[in-house]
């Protein structure tokens, strides 16, 4: 392995940070208001929320669920794994199924794709290809558009995974807007923690 001085391994990880900034200001910019705003509103008021997706989505998808838990949504994960072995049992009628791929037509995820229009759950899909099969099942479609990933050899899930968080991150707000969701909602579920313990002093 070739040795690299400290000024070119900073600028590479501060090139890094920039790309990424840059990810999560474009999404001001590009946002579907409409779809997002008809998205708010289905995770605010359906029965159940399940998200799913594969990879580095799914680390996204999983940790989306468990937020959604900490502001009192009814939310799992689903593992597109799981989900093709039973797990789609989970879904019903009425239920939110919020779906992420970048590429809309991951293999995995359109058995699944199929199954929730039969059980006639919504599907929400968060995809960057609007002709992808995700994108033409969904009924509520938010686009995410990437300039470019923050590694080096542009492949690695990064600016792709932060402007997913950040989707995330503001429907969360938004939700908890619609439910005004309270302070000592949340204190009453978390009482672990240094969050915990200040909020339940």
């Amino acid at each position: 392995m070739k040795e690299k001085n400290k000024e070119t391994i900073i600028e590479t990880a501060i090139s890094s940070l920039k790309v990424e900034s840059k990810t999560i200001a474009d999404i001001i910019d590009y946002l579907d208001k409409d779809s997002f705003y008809e998205a708010v509103k289905v995770l605010s008021d359906c029965p159940k929320i399940i998200t799913c997706a594969s990879g580095s989505s799914g680390i996204a998808a999983k940790k989306f669920s468990h937020s959604l838990c900490c502001i009192e949504r009814n939310a799992q994960f689903l593992s597109p794994a799981e989900a093709i072995h039973g797990g789609m049992g989970c879904m019903k009628k009425g239920d939110a199924v919020v779906m992420v791929s970048r590429g809309g037509k991951t293999a995995e995820l359109l058995p699944i794709i199929e199954v929730c229009n039969k059980k006639e759950v919504i599907l929400i899909g968060i995809t960057e290809n609007l002709d992808s099969p995700l994108a033409k099942s969904a009924q509520i479609v938010v686009p995410m558009k990437i300039e470019r990933e923050s590694d080096p050899l542009n492949v690695m899930a990064t600016s792709s995974f932060i402007a997913t968080i950040a989707i995330f991150d503001a429907m969360l707000a938004a939700i908890m807007e619609v439910t005004d969701y309270t302070l000592e909602q949340f204190a009453l579920i978390h009482p672990g923690g240094a969050v915990g313990s200040r909020l339940n002093t």
